[in-house]
């Protein structure tokens, strides 16, 4: 048979199998192991023979280097090859014992100073690896981390779980810097392992904008400032451009809740005709403003300063602040007050804005004060037995009830009593200590001798709820971050007992198997639990605990602002533009 009929290539695809040239099923077997062992041998010595990664790269790479040794003589190659081997061996030699100084060095080194020389190490090849427009793959500018020096670390006797919550990780979150602060690294480095494979924002929901920022815009900052890790001001920021269009109204007052996929808002139907909430559009200034630090974005603090720039052109009912703005019109809805519920924080804030700012804000600061004055004319009251409260105000006409979120305010005038305008600072002080007593008084009378969600001033009775709705406690943190404010400027013993009555009373009745619940009426004999663990039992009530009964240098007051939901974050100061996160 001539060769060329053993080709496969030669074979006419419609030639019949009773053709003489065509292949039976066994020669085409035969074939098919020669070619197969044809290939074989063909890898093989590229693979197998001496120098066959030499040989595997000239081949399919052409490496110039190869290249450059086959163009050698063989004696050359020989001598060249085993001088290379000796210059190897006598580095690798030289690299061990340089390693095996540095490590008895490092192990010499106190352990703070290989803390913060691994910090060092871990910013400068972040920076060598930037591109040249300064910023990294997230389009965030390039910030070198200082770690915080006003922060004092002691031993927590117990260690708390971390709850999960399947939908969106809010107490993960929430629960960040009280894991840190405690120096439970553990717990918080797996905490940090979910945030980076889990937390995700990229969801078709109706979120509230407010929670959202206090809880996860705030928790993620704080943890970035606390702990250095890129990871917390990465998802900060993407959190925070997904809440901007939610400031998309005629007068850039924003809607309470935001679908954060389709970007449409819309209100709370039930406030006052579809209008905004000041304790929700009046509690984003702390946060929005480090949003702008830390991204390089300045249209987070133009949203918030815009929102005082509303509110300074309208009129105030005697100097006060209703809880209903609209946002398409620009004026107040229903002619409704606290400094509770609806109303609280956004007051806090414009204190807070003007520490924050390292006192620069005057703004914020002459807003506060001018507020806080209108509250004391018409709001503050003192009951038949002289109990300090604060009422609500409805269209001129008080309610005489305070609400547990009210008792904030204690440690609030005490935070600003030290920048009172004149000489109020006493007056100031004074009034913290009698709404501290007050609210210790809303405990003190039930019989869990836990607080409950209001207490009223009428009919005969003084610091006690009166009506069914209103004798639940949620772990609550209000009263117990007024304790630990008027510790750390008084250094009242009885504030730590207040603070320990708490802590026995939370042991006693809201401990349960998988961790603390809220119980449903605090004047029953026994407990009824509501089966919720609110997140902000973690990052608040057990964080001011913490802190109650801590240094006055574990999170001094002149380096760190707290927000709303206890996340400590950085006092800005203005001469150190360069380091964002540096608090001394």
């Amino acid at each position: 048979m001539p060769v060329a009929t053993l080709l496969p290539f030669t074979a006419t695809p419609n030639r019949k199998s009773a053709s003489p040239t065509s292949f039976r099923l066994t020669e085409k077997f035969i074939l098919l192991l020669v070619f197969s062992a044809f290939i074989t041998l063909c890898f093989g010595a590229i693979f197998f023979l001496p120098d066959s990664s030499k040989l595997l790269s000239g081949v399919f790479f052409h490496s110039s280097a190869v290249e450059t040794n086959t163009h050698t003589g063989p004696d050359s190659s020989d001598a060249g090859s085993a001088g290379n081997d000796d210059r190897l061996l006598a580095k690798i030699k030289k690299d061990h014992e340089k390693a095996l100084l540095e490590a008895k060095d490092t192990l010499q080194k106190l352990p703070d100073v290989i803390q913060n020389d691994i910090l060092a190490d871990k910013a400068k090849v972040t920076k060598e690896s930037m591109g040249k427009g300064g910023k990294d793959g997230n389009n965030l500018p390039f910030i070198e981390y200082h770690p915080p020096s006003k922060i004092r670390y002691f031993k927590c006797a117990s260690a708390w779980g971390i709850v999960h919550n399947l939908i969106k990780g809010a107490t993960i979150v929430d629960a960040l810097d009280t894991l840190y602060i405690m120096e439970m690294f553990e717990e918080f480095d797996a905490a940090t392992d979910w945030v980076e494979k889990s937390l995700d924002f990229n969801v078709n929901a109706e979120v509230s904008v407010f929670e959202v920022n206090i809880r996860f815009v705030g928790g993620l900052l704080s943890a970035y400032y606390l702990s250095g890790k890129e990871v917390f001001r990465r998802k900060a920021v993407e959190l925070g451009e997904k809440l901007l269009p939610a400031f998309k109204t005629p007068t850039g007052i924003p809607w309470a809740l935001l679908n954060l996929k389709s970007g449409i808002g819309r209100n709370w139907p039930w406030a006052s005709g579809g209008s905004s909430i000041l304790a929700e559009y009046g509690t984003l200034h702390l946060e929005f403003m480090h949003l702008s630090r830390l991204s390089g974005n300045p249209e987070f603090a133009q949203k918030v300063m815009n929102i005082r720039k509303v509110l300074n052109r309208l009129e105030k009912p005697q100097g006060l602040y209703p809880n209903y703005l609209n946002p398409n019109s620009g004026q107040w809805g229903q002619h409704h007050v606290s400094v509770g519920g609806l109303g609280d924080s956004f007051y806090e804030y414009l204190l807070k804005a003007w520490l924050m700012s390292d006192k620069t804000d005057e703004e914020g600061k002459k807003m506060y004060y001018d507020a806080l004055q209108a509250i004391e004319t018409n709001l503050m009251r003192k009951s038949t037995n002289g109990l300090t409260y604060i009422a609500e105000w409805k269209g001129g006409l008080l309610e005489h009830k305070m609400g547990h979120l009210t008792c904030f305010a204690g440690g609030m005038i005490a935070l600003g009593a030290d920048g009172a305008p004149g000489d109020k600072t006493g007056h100031q002080m004074e009034q913290a200590a009698e709404i501290a007593r007050t609210c210790h008084e809303s405990y003190a009378r039930t019989t869990l001798k836990l607080g409950p969600e209001a207490f009223r001033f009428d009919g005969g009775v003084e610091a006690i709820a009166t009506r069914q709705n209103e004798k639940y406690f949620i772990l609550r943190p209000e009263v117990i971050e007024t304790y630990m404010y008027m510790w750390r400027f008084t250094h009242d013993p009885k504030y730590r007992e207040w603070g320990w009555e708490a802590v026995q009373a939370l042991e006693q009745h809201c401990r349960v198997e998988g961790g603390y619940s809220g119980v449903r009426d605090v004047y029953a004999s026994s407990p009824n639990y509501d089966d919720v663990q609110q997140s902000f039992y973690l990052a608040e009530t057990l964080k001011y605990l913490y802190l109650l009964f801590s240094e006055d240098d574990h999170l001094p007051f002149e380096h760190w602002v707290f927000n709303t939901e206890a996340h400590p974050l950085p006092v800005i100061r203005k001469d150190k533009t360069d380091r964002p996160n540096e608090v001394e």
